[in-house]
């Protein structure tokens, strides 16, 4: 490895994983290609810098950008519209053109220059109607899987690479499961290697979170900051369930996949925090107050959205088996971080994040 280029690499996920490879392999040029698109990126760049990583003014939708990066060994393919409710309500042009444009412009830069791929996608893969239809039981403060449940892909550990792909997921999440599609056939036609991540919630310091995605650190801003909240959807309880992953224990990962890329060439799999780093909005209210010290008063919006689904957490059987990768980092870890970014850089954040 020589060259490592990560497109939306001055994203929370691109950015986080240039400066640890580059800190971990100094003698790598890393390059981080973004658009700056979502507000936020721009704070990004003097990191980058900083850390040594090069930054490169370009977006994935326009082909000569990657033209001119030059030659490469290996690609991070994280650049995306992230948002599931793209496209709902409104135009769903720029959330086409990067997630199925763009990713098809990545591919075939990765063709050209004869470099592997290492490609993030997402959960939202699995279809909401199906995911929607199992049973689930409401405890106190989250839903539940029923016990007993008999369909293939799902157990007690969650939701598995066998969960069934026929259904609608969401318009992000059809975009997602077409580039994957696409690169399981550019890594048999052309010979490339690369590996499907689908992930669950990541998260960590230096996410801009919104209400749509990266709710982890809204949460945990708006508690800080005594910002305003609500329980959307499923009655406005706050029941709904996420596992979630921090930022570094999926740079172990990746580290781990590019030393062992022939082994698990063309592979797939669901990556995310698992059962143990799984919590309700209402759970991580509770952690959130006792970590801030502040209660909010949350209020209830009780008619859920559109793609929204009640319960998702990342069965890591396979990539574990796979691999030996485990996350490290437990949910008091993952919020403890947090707090003490947002509490170092409030000055800087609280203009976006409040």
């Amino acid at each position: 490895m020589q060259k490592l280029l990560i497109t939306g690499g001055a994203g929370f996920v691109g950015s986080n994983l240039a400066i640890s490879f580059k800190r971990d392999y100094p003698s790598w040029h890393i390059i981080s290609l973004d658009n700056l698109y979502r507000r936020g990126t721009e704070l990004t760049l003097p990191r980058l810098r900083d850390n040594g990583v090069e930054f490169v003014h370009g977006d994935i939708r326009v082909i000569d950008d990657l033209e001119r990066v030059g030659a490469f060994d290996l690609m991070i393919e994280c650049s995306a519209e992230p948002s599931v409710l793209a496209g709902y309500g409104n135009s769903p042009i720029y959330l086409n053109q990067t997630n199925l444009d763009g990713a098809l412009n990545c591919l075939e830069i990765c063709r050209r220059r004869s470099a592997d791929m290492l490609f993030l996608s997402t959960s939202r893969v699995y279809p909401m109607e199906v995911i929607n239809q199992l049973d689930y039981l409401q405890k106190k403060t989250r839903f539940a899987l029923a016990p007993g449940l008999n369909r293939s892909g799902v157990s007690a550990y969650g939701f598995s690479e066998d969960f069934p792909l026929t259904g609608v997921r969401s318009i992000y999440g059809a975009t997602k499961l077409c580039a994957e599609l696409m690169l399981q056939e550019y890594i048999a036609a052309y010979q490339i290697r690369g590996v499907i991540n689908r992930c669950g919630v990541l998260t960590g310091p230096w996410q801009m979170g919104k209400t749509d995605q990266g709710f982890v650190v809204l949460w945990m801003a708006k508690h800080l900051w005594r910002g305003r909240l609500s329980y959307i959807g499923y009655d406005g309880k706050g029941k709904q369930v996420r596992d979630i992953l921090h930022i570094d224990d999926l740079y172990d990962l990746l580290r781990t996949q590019i030393e062992c890329l022939d082994e698990l060439n063309g592979s797939v799999f669901n990556v995310g925090g698992g059962q143990a780093n799984s919590v309700s909005l209402s759970e991580l209210t509770t952690l959130c107050q006792e970590i801030t010290g502040n209660k909010l008063n949350i209020t209830s919006a009780p008619e859920t959205r559109a793609a929204d689904i009640p319960y998702y957490i990342s069965d890591n059987r396979r990539v574990r088996d796979r691999t030996g990768w485990k996350s490290r980092k437990n949910i008091d870890l993952i919020l403890s971080d947090i707090y003490a970014w947002l509490c170092q850089y409030e000055e800087m954040l609280r203009p976006i994040l409040e």
